[in-house]
């Protein structure tokens, strides 16, 4: 990943963290030499490879900023997010451990039980343990007030029951993390109030998994129904009726990543290396346009990632860097499109045609996944009060 204009304080930062972006690439160079994965667009949610997500936590970058108690490393987000950017930018393998290493474990450090960060924190550094989430449901989408999952108290815990869709790699996670309404909404009464969280196993009794399949015939989202799924008391996550808050402050960490900006990257770096063999110049003023956006994308996700480790608040943040990244992932697909002498092909041996034809396959779920585009102008609209 080329190092883009930044502050000269966090270029300082940034710059320090040359040895371990080199440890990556180096290891990413002998991965893709000995066979070890193909690259390809949108690979954190399309590259299910466990071996290679062991791989990865063999060496220290799964669960890097997990405590060493629990099996994680104690280094710093910016640590994390340079690795995070040169998996990326490789377009490598990393949706096993994905969702699990970044939000899952620090929300369950966040809210989370003693007991909880035992049973799963260990694993998911260790690159063995996949989650999903639960957030979505059908006729809500990206309104996460509007959820009709319902947790009902019963002895000794709770019975859920309700539809959770868009819930990537269910089909392969040992758990995810369910949004429920465990009280109504009082007439005249927030929304947001009465919501909580549960901790799930998927191989829970009375838990169905149903495939939502792309444009490509690929499986990674899944319809996910629960028909009074038990939940033991010790499986609530934080506390009962603050889910809302819980969820909103989990969204940031789902919305501000490089992966929000990176999914095309891959793409991007053919097309550059394309551009220039061609050597006529054309394609420069939209390629420079594109890797302006790039840059600023970046500084705005570092910035977020800062935040947040300083124990911020910064889902409006967050969803601004989800708006923009998304549409830009799409942009890059739309001037590939336009300015390669190529057919898109997701089976040709060609990278290029093929990365193509991955980017615009997976370009129509890029503004819906982690929130709507719609959506998340309306957070950013209310929070300068126009709305």
């Amino acid at each position: 990943m080329p190092t883009t204009a930044v502050p000269a304080a966090r270029a300082d930062l940034l710059a320090g963290l040359a040895g371990l972006r080199a440890e990556v690439r180096d290891f990413l160079r002998e991965e893709r030499a000995a066979g070890g994965y193909t690259p390809r667009a949108d690979a954190w949610l399309a590259g299910w490879d466990e071996a290679f997500s062991r791989r990865l936590a063999e060496r220290g970058w799964v669960g890097m900023t997990l405590p060493e108690a629990y099996g994680g490393h104690g280094r710093s987000p910016l640590e994390r997010h340079a690795v995070t950017e040169e998996l990326l930018a490789a377009g490598a393998p990393v949706a096993a451990h994905w969702i699990a290493d970044r939000q899952i474990g620090p929300s369950l450090l966040r809210h989370g039980t003693e007991e909880q960060r035992q049973r799963y924190l260990p694993g998911i550094a260790a690159g063995t343990c996949y989650f999903g989430i639960g957030m979505s449901e059908p006729d809500s989408g990206s309104d996460l007030a509007s959820v009709r999952t319902r947790g009902t108290r019963t002895e000794g815990g709770w019975l859920v029951s309700g539809t959770k869709v868009w819930t990537s790699g269910a089909h392969h996670a040992h758990a995810f993390f369910v949004l429920a309404r465990t009280s109504p909404v009082e007439e005249g009464g927030s929304r947001h109030a009465g919501l909580s969280q549960f901790l799930v196993p998927l191989d829970s009794p009375g838990v169905a998994i149903h495939p939502i399949r792309l444009l490509t015939g690929e499986h990674h989202f899944n319809e996910v129904v629960l028909d009074d799924v038990f939940v033991p008391d010790a499986m609530v996550l934080g506390t009962i009726g603050d889910g809302w808050r819980q969820v909103t402050s989990e969204l940031a960490f789902e919305r501000s990543g490089p992966e929000r900006f990176l999914s095309t990257y891959p793409l991007l770096a053919a097309l550059a290396g394309a551009l220039a063999q061609r050597g006529d110049g054309r394609g420069r003023r939209e390629l420079g346009g594109l890797l302006a956006r790039l840059a600023a994308l970046r500084e705005m996700s570092l910035q977020v990632a800062a935040t947040l480790a300083a124990g911020g608040s910064a889902e409006v943040q967050a969803a601004m860097v989800k708006d923009l990244g998304t549409r830009f992932e799409g942009d890059v697909a739309d001037v590939a499109r336009n300015l390669l002498d190529a057919e898109p092909d997701p089976t040709s041996a060609d990278p290029l045609t093929r990365l193509l034809a991955q980017a615009i396959l997976h370009t129509p779920g890029f503004t819906i996944r982690g929130g709507t585009n719609e959506i998340l102008r309306g957070v950013v609209a209310r929070s300068v009060g126009l709305r």
